[in-house]
């Protein structure tokens, strides 16, 4: 992703360099323009012969498709230089992310040598965590490079998404245990069956419920719910925690994309997560919609998947 970034910055400095010549456009321009008053002046003077008429109609319109390159340029001078600025701080908003968790890894790292054996569990799973976290940030930036470049691949089957939300559930637990979050799931009593990736479908529901938790106060809420009408289940991922203001609201799905009151809240992030879930929801013909009546209100992440219509009993 880093090198992708990289390629891009050249990209955009190459673009630069190319509205650069906007002021030699202009020139020629103004030289056009005085070429066209002159044909213009010699015109009342005699009759111009076809060849000059020609010529003279020829001037008019490159003269016209020089103003239309200046602008241009202009545009795109102003247009590459706000790319410029925006992958800039992309940069460096990912290098942030990935320089963290190394911090307390080469901390515990030089110390080990002088930790009490005993002690020694409690830094491995310190480090274990740190890597893991570094991991979901890579897999993260993968998967949104994956998308932007048509190499995103899904290896579908029917599964039942009942099965898939405990396995989720399961795995989002102890995250809210250690920050006193209380879960409630409901749930249909029948299997919901979704043509879909079983990996893929489970890192939906792990974002969003990492998510939720991620942004809800220690002792906070959050609630799933599961139903399924007219060929449609829909999932429902509810929190109390600290809302999305109506500005930032319709853009979280964005890459890159965070709200005031959620930066530097219980950690920083990329503003990516929210976003790999909309291209793996779309990817399985779904949607996903947020909604939050403000700052300070909870938040609800809703996902809407088409049901398998015709389909036996599922094992797993």
């Amino acid at each position: 992703m880093l090198a992708a970034l990289h390629k891009e910055l050249n990209d955009t400095n190459s673009q630069l360099v190319d509205s650069q010549q906007m002021e030699q456009l202009i020139e020629a321009n103004q030289q056009l323009v005085l070429a066209t008053l002159l044909a213009q002046s010699d015109a009342k003077r005699s009759q111009l012969t076809q060849a000059e008429q020609q010529l003279y109609q020829d001037m008019r319109e490159a003269n016209e498709q020089l103003v239309t390159a200046a602008l241009s340029a202009k545009d795109l001078q102003a247009s590459a230089e706000l790319a410029l600025e925006q992958q800039r701080k992309v940069l460096a908003l990912v290098a942030h992310e990935l320089r963290n968790p190394l911090t307390p890894i080469s901390m515990i790292a030089g110390g080990l040598g002088r930790v009490p054996s005993e002690e020694l569990p409690r830094m491995q799973a310190l480090i274990e965590g740190q890597v893991r976290h570094m991991s979901r940030l890579v897999e993260d930036l993968l998967d949104l490079a994956r998308a932007s470049t048509g190499k995103f691949r899904l290896k579908c089957c029917v599964v039942d998404l009942v099965q898939i939300i405990h396995e989720a559930v399961d795995l989002c637990s102890p995250a809210m245990i250690a920050r006193n979050i209380h879960l409630s799931t409901i749930l249909p009593d029948g299997e919901l069956a979704i043509n879909g990736d079983p990996m893929r479908l489970a890192q939906i529901l792990g974002n969003l419920l990492g998510n939720a938790a991620k942004y809800t106060p220690v002792g906070g809420s959050v609630s799933l719910l599961a139903t399924a009408e007219a060929g449609m289940v829909e999932v429902s991922i509810r929190d109390n925690g600290i809302g999305i203001t109506a500005q930032a609201l319709p853009f979280i799905f964005e890459p890159f994309v965070q709200d005031v009151n959620a930066v530097g809240f219980n950690g920083a992030g990329l503003g990516i997560g929210l976003t790999v879930v909309r291209e793996l929801v779309e990817a399985h013909g779904g949607t996903v919609t947020g909604k939050s009546e403000g700052s300070g209100k909870g938040s609800e992440l809703v996902v809407r998947l088409p049901l398998v219509k015709h389909h036996t009993s599922l094992g797993r």
